[in-house]
């Protein structure tokens, strides 16, 4: 069984608890790490958290849960949004995946077994037999191990056709990829890989690292729970998106950039668990190049009024488009809470009716944005909705890590290795060891005595 994969009743249980208690607005208290954990992939942006020395954590509601609308989730995968700003992405190939695999990635009712291969590239060693006779015991018989592997490989789920093609597009994009599905890649997985990361050379080691991930469950099953006009349970067909490897990337040059309204509000740095005085010096650079970028590429490009869109900044200071992600919900706000970034929509929309007062009988058109109801002015100009605050001298609210004391914990931190890796709390394995070890020592001294 694979104890480091969440259940679809575990998720159900977590997300009824968040819903039941969200509006009294009090802590979740006397969680352990695996729910804890599960709640903060279902609702990263609305809570703070912290861990406690027991082991035993604490999530403290920062507002009320933003849903968001099926249309923006539809608008946001991969396969949908990649065809228009190809030009200005990593170079990304896709596979429609056949029901069959989908169902293997879900199932959590048997033994961890990756497919079995015809290329014969394998992402996990295979079991060495011993060849010496003392090794080998007196109750070692060849033909037995040999019809176990033969019992083994009958039940050894297999996807040749999907092996083929995958593995034709890991030799265009350079024999080095990373996957992702329609919304999510698995990072929490990476500590599973044979070197640590994402890279992939071969369809065994993404098989391994999907079918590892407790992250891409969310999106098997759970991509829509945070829609207020949920309809259905899981998108009609999933993808396997294969994105170019660049082995040289600085994960402190990825930025998160919120759009609300079609007005950029907030720039966040993604990398968040340390501190890097480089960027913290080429902030205000930074903030013109990623600002230049949402308005020649994304804002009259992307259908969306409000989302949230990643960008790396290259040695040579191009910015590539990453991903998009929804407005709220499962999204991370980083070094934001959603409750600043709503404040500073609010702000960028009274200084544009205050400019507008100001500038009455031009012949610039205005337009009526509705988000959650309420209805406010955005300017809307035939050059950017937001060139006029520019040459005002407005400046995105751009947030960096600006000291070693900034930094925020991850969540890898509680996803990087399985549950019993990192649970100490009474009863469990861990707590159990340490007992045993201490019995031991105690017997051991009382011999010596």
């Amino acid at each position: 069984m694979r104890n480091f994969q969440f259940t679809n009743s575990i998720y159900k249980t977590c997300y009824q608890t968040v819903l039941r208690e969200r509006e009294r607005g009090e802590e979740l208290s006397h969680l352990g790490p695996y729910q804890c954990s599960i709640i903060l992939r279902l609702f990263s942006g609305n809570f703070s958290w912290q861990i406690r020395p027991s082991i035993r954590f604490r999530l403290k509601f920062k507002g009320l849960l933003l849903k968001m609308k099926e249309e923006e989730l539809w608008k946001c995968q991969i396969q949908d949004w990649y065809p228009k700003f190809k030009a200005v992405s990593i170079k990304t190939l896709f596979h429609k995946l056949p029901e069959p695999f989908v169902e293997y990635l879900m199932d959590d009712s048997g033994p961890f077994v990756l497919p079995k291969t015809i290329s014969n590239q394998d992402a996990l060693p295979h079991r060495l037999k011993p060849t010496c006779p003392e090794l080998q015991g007196e109750d070692y018989h060849p033909w037995e191990e040999e019809k176990e592997e033969n019992e083994d490989e009958e039940d050894t789920p297999s996807f040749p056709e999907l092996e083929l093609t995958v593995n034709q597009s890991i030799e265009i994009l350079g024999r080095s990829v990373f996957p992702k599905l329609n919304w999510s890649a698995p990072k929490d997985t990476a500590w599973i890989s044979p070197n640590g990361t994402l890279r992939c050379t071969c369809f065994s080691e993404i098989a391994l690292l999907l079918r590892s991930s407790d992250s891409l469950v969310h999106d098997l099953c759970h991509a829509f729970d945070s829609c207020e006009d949920k309809s259905c349970s899981r998108p009609p067909q999933f993808y396997l998106a294969l994105r170019k490897w660049y082995g040289g990337l600085r994960p402190e040059m990825e930025f998160r950039c919120f759009v609300r309204g079609g007005l950029l509000v907030g720039i966040s740095q993604r990398e968040i668990t340390g501190f890097y005085p480089s960027v913290f010096e080429e902030q205000p650079n930074l903030e013109s190049l990623v600002f230049e970028f949402f308005e020649e590429h994304v804002v009259e490009k992307f259908e969306l009024e409000n989302y949230t869109f990643d960008v790396y900044v290259t040695k040579d200071r191009r910015a590539k488009l990453i991903d998009f992600n929804p407005w709220g919900a499962f999204t991370l706000p980083l070094l934001f809470s959603w409750e600043e970034l709503e404040k500073n929509f609010d702000e960028l929309v009274k200084t544009n009716d205050a400019l507008d007062a100001d500038e009455e009988g031009t012949s610039e058109t205005f337009e009526r944005v509705s988000i959650e109801g309420c209805s406010k002015n955005v300017r809307i100009s035939a050059g950017s909705k937001m060139l006029r605050l520019r040459e005002r001298g407005y400046h995105v609210d751009f947030r960096v890590v600006v000291s070693e004391g900034a930094v925020q914990p991850g969540l890898r931190a509680m996803s990087g290795v399985p549950y019993d890796y990192i649970d100490a709390a009474p009863g469990s394995a861990w707590d159990q060891f340490l007992k045993n070890a201490d019995e031991e020592l105690q017997r051991q001294g009382l011999e010596l005595d």
